[in-house]
């Protein structure tokens, strides 16, 4: 079936919602004007449905295909990638300064879903380049900032990040690959690093690395990492490429799913450049400061690992529900004979909730986008500060809660097709396939509640976890009074959950402050969820109140998934938080057989 992105969803979101009205009002976005963005999102809808979906299919039958230190990518990439990046796409969230268009986050998170959804494959090649610009543009130096941003931005280079190793996968503190400094103050690197997305191709001229290595006399653990940009090939003064480096790919992975991305193993000081041994790499920023610097790139990633979620359920969904419209089969009650399976009260459940669980995450994330976009451009520097601690609070939640909602709803697109899921041939199959992976890159789902809890709750003394149960006190107490029996029901379920996530919070800073973290921790991911399902919950009960009263289909589906989520997927929260306090209990069982 063809793809179309969500375009009516996005406008919701933007125009009814308000936030594209908050970022208009900030210093640099005057121009982001309504009619400017529609046309953008037209625009990249269209890009990404005609010349990106297509190859979807062709790169899952295909594979990424490695010979001898080389990578080919599938039929239609290197085309495909030619003509997004001159579109200006991977330009389009980066500083004008270097080449990029200067919108807000918030538009570059909706033609990043657009893109994940028609091809999450292809799409990882400008998300890593995207996390690659952000580092550099952080961390780097003036020069470092001119020299590689703008041919990334062009689409001539790409870039990638460089962390894991055989035997230091996310304990980063077990990372061995070695930075010597040596006289002209370059550094030469070597060692070996492993699922690296992207780090051979063909697809552009040359590729930017990002490494994490250590110097010899770094201290132990994390404190001893350093960030260091390694080319593929070296640049000249000019900027026009010089010698190969002395890094190489080794072989790439055959995996689940994401077929035609190359997931590689490089090799760094094999002495097969032409530079001699050891790959010749820049220090980013000062010597042991790297993994502050690569944070930024890996919180990035981890928001839109997030939003990779949602745009594969999104995807999923779209599919199930055109076979189900489609598929006869069975009768319900009244029918005079077989009809179409979307009849049927548990396909309705299931599309429900596909949906259900996509808006809602979506709304939640767009909501995320807005705050980091407050957070670097508000004028007031107390502000500022506001809304980067409630980003940051956020990101665990659209990383974590995205992609493991998206398993379902992916596999519920699977159920769906019935049999016929089953088979390779429907393409039901490759979103599942493909959306596993995102649980688990960029930090696994309880890497995110670890965080979520030890850095996101504990930090601040859950003061904006509170902050967020009075914002959503107000949306409750707004359903109550409407009058309206459906919003009314809506309030009574939010409402419950609320009190719920509310308790937890405390049990969370109860458990820290009787120095039970094992307790924390071992009910950190059902936290960690139960946040996810009140603020997706949250979002969409507000939606239901912008609705109310306006009779175009759009809001009357739009009310109708808020009261489905609230009868069908609100109640997990309560059962989750059962499940945190119970963590005392089951804390010290361990794990025997």
């Amino acid at each position: 079936m063809t793809f179309k992105a969500a375009l009516d969803d996005f406008k919701f979101n933007l125009m009814d919602m308000g936030l594209l009205k908050s970022v208009q009002a900030l210093p640099g976005f005057e121009e982001v004007t309504d009619d400017v963005v529609l046309a953008v999102l037209e625009e990249n809808a269209r890009f990404v449905e005609e010349q990106i979906a297509p190859l979807n299919a062709v790169g899952d039958r295909e594979h990424a295909q490695w010979s001898n230190g080389q990578v080919k990518t599938v039929t239609g990439f290197k085309e495909a990638f030619k003509a997004y990046t001159q579109a200006g796409w991977q330009a389009l969230q980066h500083d004008v300064n270097y080449g990029g268009q200067g919108f807000p986050k918030t538009i570059a998170a909706i033609t990043s879903e657009s893109l994940h959804s028609a091809n999450l494959s292809f799409a990882l090649c400008p998300l890593l380049t995207d996390g690659c610009v952000e580092a550099i543009y952080q961390a780097g130096s003036e020069e470092q900032k001119q020299k590689y941003i703008p041919p990334m931005l062009e689409g001539r280079w790409t870039g990638t990040m460089n962390l894991t190793e055989p035997q230091a996968g996310s304990d980063l503190a077990l990372l061995n690959t070695k930075a010597v400094k040596q006289a002209d103050g370059t550094y030469r690197i070597s060692g070996q690093k492993i699922f690296i997305t992207y780090g051979e191709h063909d697809m552009a001229e040359n590729i930017v690395h990002l490494v994490l290595a250590r110097t010899p006399d770094a201290p132990p653990g994390v404190k001893g990492i350093s960030l260091f940009i390694v080319p593929k090939f070296l640049v000249n003064e000019d900027g026009s490429l010089g010698k190969r480096n002395d890094v190489w790919c080794a072989s790439i992975e055959e995996k689940m799913g994401i077929h035609a991305s190359p997931t590689t193993v490089l090799i760094y000081g094999d002495n097969k450049g032409e530079v001699g041994e050891g790959a010749i790499g820049y220090l980013v920023g000062e010597e042991n400061a790297g993994l502050a610097h690569m944070f930024v790139m890996m919180n990035e990633a981890r928001f839109n690992v997030g939003v990779q979620g949602f745009a594969l359920s999104e995807r999923s969904y779209q599919q199930a529900l055109a076979y189900a419209q489609e598929r006869v089969q069975g009768n319900v009650e009244g029918s005079k004979g077989a009809v179409p399976i979307i009849q049927h009260p548990d396909v309705q459940r299931m599309l429900h909730t596909m949906r259900a669980l996509t808006q809602g995450a979506r709304a939640t994330a767009l909501y995320t986008a807005m705050h980091q976009d407050l957070a670097h451009h508000h004028p007031d520097i107390e502000q500022r500060k506001q809304f980067k601690a409630i980003q940051e609070y956020l990101v665990p939640i659209v990383k974590a809660f995205s992609t493991e909602m998206a398993i379902e709803a992916t596999s519920l697109g699977v159920q769906v097709h019935g049999g016929m899921g089953f088979i390779e041939e429907t393409g039901a199959a490759q979103h599942f396939r493909d959306v596993r992976i995102t649980a688990i890159y960029e930090g696994t789902t309880a890497i995110q509640a670890n965080d979520f809890i030890g850095r996101k709750t504990l930090r601040d003394g859950g003061a904006v976890g509170k902050y967020f149960v009075a914002e959503m006190q107000k949306t409750v107490a707004e359903l109550q009074a409407s009058g309206n029996e459906k919003l009314g029901f809506i309030a009574q379920q939010l409402e419950q959950a609320v009190k719920a996530y509310h308790v937890s919070i405390d049990e969370v800073l109860v458990m820290a402050k009787e120095g039970a973290m094992k307790a924390a921790f071992s009910g950190s991911v059902p936290f960690l969820m139960l946040a996810g399902y009140v603020h997706a919950g949250w979002h969409l009960a507000r939606a239901a109140l912008v609705c109310e009263g306006k009779s175009a289909p759009f809001y009357q589906t739009k009310q109708a998934t808020a009261i489905f989520y609230a009868a069908h997927l609100l109640p997990r929260v309560t059962a989750l938080a059962a499940t945190l306090k119970s963590s005392r209990i089951v804390a010290d069982l361990g794990f025997t057989e």
